[in-house]
């Protein structure tokens, strides 16, 4: 049986204390939740702007896929919350356009968005993420 690893990296934020940024599983690789977080300094980035907080979030979630080894390319599915129905074509475009950009066999990632309320106000998107290795 494979063993359980935790995914980390710098070029993300750091997870809360209750939980890891990602896990690993023999090929399986699931990604926390991400928000539009400075993976520096921990802010929060981009308050009301929806496209450059999703564009931020998948690079924060990028960062950990490719932290466990996995490539954009290995990532199977996507699920993004957002606080608004309102905002859904602008992240879409905006999540359109990092996507397409990031996958090159020309597969694209499956996809769930959810509208919902999120941890701190500022937040608009969360996207978390699974990939298989």
């Amino acid at each position: 049986m494979t063993d359980k690893t935790a995914v980390f990296t710098e070029k993300a934020p750091a997870s809360a204390h209750t939980f890891s940024q990602g896990v690993a599983k023999g090929p399986i690789v699931q990604v926390s939740g991400q928000g539009p977080v400075d993976a520096t300094t921990g802010e929060y980035l981009h308050p009301g702007d929806v496209a450059a907080q999703t564009t931020l979030t998948l690079q924060n979630l990028k960062a950990i896929v490719e932290a466990s080894g996995a490539t954009f390319d290995d990532v199977v599915m996507l699920r993004v919350y957002l606080t608004d129905r309102a905002h859904f074509p602008i992240m879409n475009d905006a999540y359109g356009a990092f996507v397409e950009a990031h996958t090159t066999h020309g597969v694209l990632p499956a996809r769930t968005t959810v509208f919902t309320g999120l941890p701190r106000e500022e937040m608009l998107v969360e996207i978390d993420g699974l990939a298989v290795r």
